[in-house]
């Protein structure tokens, strides 16, 4: 490994992540706020604590009551008078199911001056749930469409056809009060409807596209979810106010300052990066084999978020693995080097939050005995990178506006 790259690798995330978090954000959109009757507050999602917190800083005892529903691990303490709940992610479970109960309990018998403070960022979709399907089917649906390699939207216009709180129902729960609702946007474009499902959003998919979607996957579903599959969202809704307070441009312009700052001449390739995370690395390499008769120090970055087909048991996340098929590619091409994370400081069911690979790190393999196809095959770039130091770990971060790949060329 190439130490020098790799500390300029560490020193671009920690500064993108740093710059995305969403404290300030949320005591913006919350600055000179007034709210004429009972303020209860609900957040969900990866960056749920940390915008609850960011609000309970403003907005101090004029909150009534709270409910924080995130990811296992991503509560870093009490917030005084709120119940903080940690559940399942990317699959839902009976955590995920209690914490969301806790929040509809304290919605209902609201009045027409209350207003519900609703905190949403990604990772809501499984971690605020209350399912019209049995807990055990929703989990198996969820797992088949993570298998496949359905994207983002594709995953959320099912789940919301499953569910009682998501494509707008969770506002309409929350009638006659008013919704105010913050987003920190983890999906590309930031669709409202989308982010987390749209718990208090009008659902711009269709029961059509949700039925297309399953023919395409061949998910297999029971009767009574392919029945909800034909029962339409809400498409209007009139209480709610929402505002985005961060996105994964965001993450790319404060990755490519952090580049600068470092020497490197910049290039943000997309902000919308969407396709296999293979294919993802292996065509970063090939921007830095044409480029690298240039000389100097450039960077090329693209924002989004990847997909993983899982063909094989292995371990490992979309990020990882971009980065170890980025390894082929730049083999022996000093000076070069791929990583990728997600800004959540998690990525797939590992404890990493990406990986990092260089001009060396298909020989250190290769000296090991692995053949990368092969662990690409596998799914388990997380133990390939671990061999090679490859791993970047930074632990739950409080924010989640996707994921950034950063590939350098330092001549």
């Amino acid at each position: 490994m190439d130490k020098r790259l790799r500390s300029h690798a560490d020193q671009i995330v920690a500064a993108s992540i740093a710059a995305v978090q969403p404290d300030a954000a949320v005591q913006r959109a919350l600055e000179g706020k007034t709210f004429p009757g009972r303020v209860v507050l609900v957040a969900a999602g990866k960056a749920a604590w940390q915008m609850a917190k960011a609000a309970y800083d403003c907005l101090g005892s004029r909150i009534d009551d709270g409910v924080v529903v995130t990811k296992y691990g991503h509560v870093k303490g009490p917030i005084a008078g709120f119940a903080c709940c940690e559940a399942g992610h990317p699959v839902p479970d009976e955590n995920s199911f209690a914490g969301t109960a806790k929040a509809l309990a304290l919605v209902e018998h609201l009045e027409p001056q209350d207003t519900v403070l609703f905190l949403l960022s990604g990772g809501g979709s499984a971690l605020f749930e209350k399912p019209l399907v049995s807990g055990e089917e929703l989990q198996d649906i969820t797992g088949q469409l993570l298998a496949c390699g359905a994207d983002i939207v594709e995953i959320n216009t099912i789940r919301k056809r499953l569910s009682a709180v998501k494509g707008g129902r969770f506002a309409q729960l929350c009638a006659p009060a008013q919704v105010f609702s913050i987003i920190l946007s983890d999906i590309l474009g930031d669709p409202l409807d989308m982010i987390a499902s749209g718990p208090a959003c009008p659902d711009g998919s269709t029961c059509a596209q949700a039925a297309a979607i399953a023919e395409k996957y061949s998910l297999k579903l029971s009767p009574q979810a392919r029945a909800l599959l034909e029962q339409e969202t809400p498409k209007s809704l009139d209480n709610v106010t929402t505002q985005i307070t961060g996105s994964v441009r965001q993450l790319c312009t404060a990755a490519a300052d952090a580049c600068r700052t470092l020497g490197y001449t910049p290039v943000i390739l997309t902000d919308q990066l969407c396709c296999q995370a293979k294919e993802a690395g292996s065509f970063l390499a090939s921007i830095l084999k044409t480029h690298a008769a240039e000389g100097g120090k450039l960077a090329f970055l693209a924002g989004g978020e990847t997909v993983v087909q899982l063909t094989g048991h292995g371990k490992g996340g979309r990020n990882q693995e971009l980065a170890l098929a980025a390894a082929e590619g730049i083999h022996g091409l000093r000076g070069a080097a791929v990583f990728s994370v997600g800004s959540d400081g998690t990525d797939g069911p590992t404890d990493a939050a990406g990986g990092y690979a260089d001009y060396e790190t298909a020989g250190e393999l290769k000296a090991q005995g692995l053949e990368i196809y092969q662990v690409l095959q596998d799914n388990d770039a997380y133990h390939a990178l671990k061999k090679t130091g490859g791993l970047i770990v930074t632990g739950p971060t409080g924010t989640n506006v996707n994921d950034v790949a950063v590939a350098l060329l330092d001549l």
